[in-house]
């Protein structure tokens, strides 16, 4: 951590503050820093890859050379080299050859970049916020047997660095997404003019408040934690009392960060319901697929949904997006459905189509069945799925007391 850091190191770490401050994308960022952490980290390639919050999927930026790793705007944490790192099982990872190690060759992985571009020796650090790994910073050199574990110590210092710069940047163009995209859809499938531009204005200025937020708190807290450091770089010597100051002060920065973003973050589906919020995804999902699918979503909880708690509405449209993903890419059928119901004391969600059924390879530990199947389990709810009348169903049915249905 910081406080490992030799005194020699805090101007190459001030340099790197100092050149994070202002860049607003992950692309500038990475190129703005690159050439410093080269000279605290030798490599001839350098990556940062940012895991996509709430979902199974990362994405790289590099430095050095581009390769294939970047090109994919999303890729699946469980084909990455580094799964174990991302999934928070590891905080660092050293190889003298990645070439040969078994660690970054698994079946499946995505690791043909590693021989294409011959990446032997790599290290790499989790970038983490509030104990929570948000991404990896990596280090490769063409030599084998290049970095020690000095060369980890000093990978964890610049990862401190950037995570919470890193956490913002991600935390910024999720909300931007989500906001821009949600305002558009919203405005064609309700084709009221005035309505359309209402919601326009108010995800503006949700979008408007966030960007305040981040550059009056979190960029002024960053931009006083730049000067500590400079100050501190100019001290012969520095304790680790002197120090716990600056863990403090980006301690209290993660905090304010992480309620700037629990309390503005609107979505379909916060805004108009479950029901909504998966057809919405339901058109949005096969428009975007070019393919000629049928699809309906049925409702007949009469409101019901929106009753329920936000950790259960949230699960079950996390459900209801998986599965309709899966009928869309794999699937091969003409037809999808979804059906929300309230039998005699339950809550039931059932997407079904007409197409190949599920294969092998969504069957197996980590598959996206799998983690629905996790999801059902954590509201308490029960899940199957499996073929009937030539059609493939995934069923969830959450139980539910009659009085609270009927309310």
């Amino acid at each position: 951590m910081l406080e490992d850091a030799s005194a020699s190191l805090f101007g190459q770490y001030l340099a790197i503050s100092r050149l994070l401050a202002g860049q607003l994308d992950f692309h500038s960022a990475i190129r703005a820093v690159a050439k410093e952490i080269n000279l605290i980290i030798p490599n001839d390639h350098m990556d940062v890859c940012i895991i996509t919050p709430g979902s199974t999927y990362h994405t790289a930026y590099e430095s050095g050379f581009e390769t294939a790793w970047s090109k994919m705007s999303a890729a699946l944490i469980a084909n990455s080299p580094l799964r174990d790192l991302l999934m928070g099982e590891v905080d660092e990872m050293l190889t003298a050859d990645a070439s040969t190690d078994p660690t970054f060759n698994f079946s499946g992985a995505f690791s043909h970049p590693i021989f294409e571009h011959g990446l032997r020796s790599r290290l790499h650090v989790a970038l983490k916020v509030q104990g929570e790994t948000i991404g990896a910073l990596s280090c490769s050199s063409l030599q084998p047997d290049f970095y020690t574990p000095a060369d980890i110590a000093k990978a964890r210092s610049i990862a401190d660095l950037l995570a919470p710069y890193f956490f913002a940047l991600r935390a910024a163009d999720q909300a931007k997404r989500s906001a821009i995209v949600e305002a558009e859809a919203r405005a064609r499938e309700e084709g009221l003019r005035l309505g359309a531009l209402r919601l326009t204005e108010a995800l503006e200025a949700e979008r408007q408040r966030i960007g305040m937020d981040l550059h009056d708190q979190t960029l002024a807290d960053l931009t006083r934690f730049a000067k500590r450091l400079e100050r501190l770089s100019l001290m012969p010597t520095i304790s680790g009392e002197t120090l716990e100051p600056l863990f403090r002060s980006l301690q209290h920065s993660m905090q304010d960060l992480r309620q700037i973003i629990e309390e503005a973050r609107p979505s379909v589906l916060q805004l108009f319901g479950l029901a909504d919020a998966i057809e919405n995804h339901l058109e949005r999902s096969v428009r975007d697929s070019g393919l000629t699918i049928d699809h309906q979503l049925l409702d007949h909880t009469e409101g019901a949904t929106d009753r329920l708690g936000h950790s259960v509405r949230v699960a079950l449209f996390r459900i209801a997006q998986e599965a309709i993903n899966n009928a869309i890419r794999h699937a091969q059928g003409d037809r999808i459905s979804v059906r929300l119901d309230c039998p005699p004391g339950e809550m039931l969600l059932e997407i079904r189509d007409d197409g190949i059924g599920i294969g092998k390879v969504a069957r197996r530990p980590g598959s996206g069945l799998e983690n629905m199947r996790t999801r059902a389990r954590l509201i308490s709810a029960g899940f199957t799925y499996g073929r009937e009348h030539g059609e493939t169903f995934v069923r969830v049915s959450l139980p539910m007391p009659e009085q609270e249905i009927a309310e």
